[in-house]
């Protein structure tokens, strides 16, 4: 079978490394890709965005399956459409898709099937919002309602930053029309952990928990970028809480969408927070996390294949998923001055120099002029990995490691999995 992975970063990078070791993969094309998946598939220049192009060329190609990496095509309809044209495709449909692309639909869905979430109100008006947080203690959370390449969240500590906040949304537009709507919730306290699961509309199976790190700089200061980190297993999410997790967050919120007349078929991602009270749901995210899937699918043993298949076909239960007992550690290497502005276009060393042992999904990246020369080309340009016996010894392995690569500017956080001993 011929797959084609639609996305550019490391996720799909990594999606893109797991499929090609199924021995039924004869072929792996990635739109558009980057010059890590040019090692190992072919890249097509061609945008997720861009699904009449991407049908030619599934066709053209004689794809048999698409797997979609981010989430604003599967918020546009990208699985409407290859579903129309009678092509395989992993990914929730466009009304699926919503438990993301709007945090205010996902709120009303855990609240009306008591799905443990935190206390929330939406609000399109800036002087309906403004009165609501003058009348509210701090600290609060103030949300973009739609996409926001996970930096419309703001934890603000006093109510001068929730304000701020609510102008930079709804005020000056700083995230479009993903902040035609924002959120305005209670802060809650405690550790944050990523629970993913494949689902095929009715049976649902978790992987395994991951944690990853939002906040540009060490001790989670600085503003929120799309993630500098993570790694599997968090120590504070044991077995018996992840059992608990499915069936009391995942089953119930696929259960309520077919319920709701748009049935869930894809990867389904909690974010939650451990808190005093329990675990309550912060957000869903409708596809693979990044970089999440970077440490998690290292540990996926069986077929990713075989997997995504059964979810497309209507048959995960008669599907066996087996996981490894290392850990997994990956640290996201970035561009210098990210989440702001950054330069792109420089050269990248020392990745010929890397440990066998060492894993390297790349995201922003792009081949240069000449055998070998690969330049920066985005905010987040490597995630490099690697597992061990346990969270400590990866962690070891992956800061050893990472030592040889290096760009102008790049930047990276000191102390993914430093909580985990």
């Amino acid at each position: 079978m011929k797959v084609l992975v639609v996305g550019s970063g490391a996720r799909e990078h990594a999606l893109a490394w797991k499929l090609a070791q199924s021995p039924q993969v004869e072929k792996v094309y990635v739109a558009p890709g980057n010059a890590g998946t040019a090692l190992i598939a072919e890249n097509l220049p061609l945008r997720p965005s861009e699904f009449q192009k991407l049908g030619q060329a599934a066709r053209a190609e004689g794809i048999g399956l698409v797997v979609v990496g981010p989430e604003t095509p599967l918020a546009e309809g990208i699985v409407d459409y290859f579903d129309g044209l009678g092509i395989p495709i992993f990914g929730p449909t466009r009304a699926a898709a919503q438990i993301e692309a709007s945090k205010a639909f996902a709120k009303e869905l855990m609240e009306k099937y008591g799905i443990p979430t935190t206390r929330g109100v939406t609000f399109s008006s800036l002087a309906r919002a403004r009165e609501y947080v003058e009348s509210q203690p701090p600290p609060l959370v103030v949300k973009a309602d739609g996409l926001a390449a996970g930096k419309g969240v703001t934890v603000c500590r006093s109510r001068e930053e929730a304000l701020s906040a609510l102008e930079d949304t709804l005020g000056k537009r700083v995230f479009g029309e993903a902040g035609d709507r924002v959120i305005v919730e209670e802060c809650l306290f405690g550790r944050e952990a990523s629970f993913l699961a494949f689902t095929d509309g009715r049976t649902v199976v978790p992987m395994v928990p991951a944690c990853d790190y939002k906040a540009v700089l060490d001790n989670d200061r600085g503003p929120n970028t799309g993630g500098m980190g993570g790694y599997s297993p968090p120590g504070f999410v044991p077995q018996d809480l992840a059992r608990s997790l499915q069936s009391t967050v995942l089953e119930p919120v696929v259960q309520a969408m077919a319920r709701e007349g748009m049935p869930y078929r894809g990867v389904l991602y909690a974010g939650f927070m451990m808190t005093e009270d329990g675990p309550r749901v912060l957000e869903f995210n409708c596809r693979f996390g990044d970089p999440e899937t970077q440490v998690i699918l290292p540990r996926l043993k069986s077929d990713l294949l075989d997997i995504l298949l059964a979810v497309v076909n209507g048959n995960l239960h008669e599907i066996d998923i087996e996981w490894d007992e290392k850990a997994c550690v990956g640290v996201v290497m970035a561009s210098g001055g990210y989440p702001g502005e950054y330069e792109t276009g420089i050269p990248i060393t020392g990745l010929d120099k890397l440990a066998e042992n060492m894993l390297v999904f790349h995201a922003g990246t792009r081949q240069g002029e000449g055998p070998g020369v690969i330049l920066t080309d985005g905010g987040r340009v490597l995630t490099v990995a690697a597992l061990g016996e346990g969270v400590s010894d990866a962690r070891r392995k992956v800061y050893e490691g990472l030592g040889p690569v290096h760009f102008q500017g790049c930047h990276f956080r000191t102390d993914i999995g430093e909580r985990e001993g």
